[in-house]
């Protein structure tokens, strides 16, 4: 519980960061209640529906060197945005911008666990 507890905070804080950063994005996380909503949804997928993407994506991600794992990072992202209604990505390229925030919050968050 406490790991969906951090992924809350790092999407917040994610969502935050991104707002008032050098890019202009327009995405939005509500509520506390909507983050929470989008750290289980981003559990689940990242638990079912990732790995199969990553399987089938080997070769491509050979070819660019891992650099194609962003883009599957960013589609979960995006098939988080189409569940909870209230978490908005109106793009892959955002998407994808988001998750790399996310993933540096997340490693600040774990190191400070």
């Amino acid at each position: 519980m406490l790991h969906i507890v951090i992924r809350t905070i790092a999407i917040i804080v994610t969502s935050y960061i991104t707002k008032v950063g050098v890019v202009p994005v327009t995405f939005s996380v509500k509520t506390f209640f909507v983050a929470f909503l989008v750290a289980v949804t981003l559990a689940i997928i990242n638990h079912t529906i990732k790995p199969i993407i990553k399987i089938i994506s080997i070769p491509i991600n050979v070819i660019t060197l891992g650099a194609f794992s962003l883009v599957i990072n960013g589609l979960t992202i995006v098939i988080a945005s189409r569940i909870v209604t209230d978490f908005y990505i109106p793009s892959l390229l955002m998407a994808i911008w988001f998750s790399v925030v996310l993933t540096i919050v997340n490693f600040i968050l774990h190191v400070a666990e």
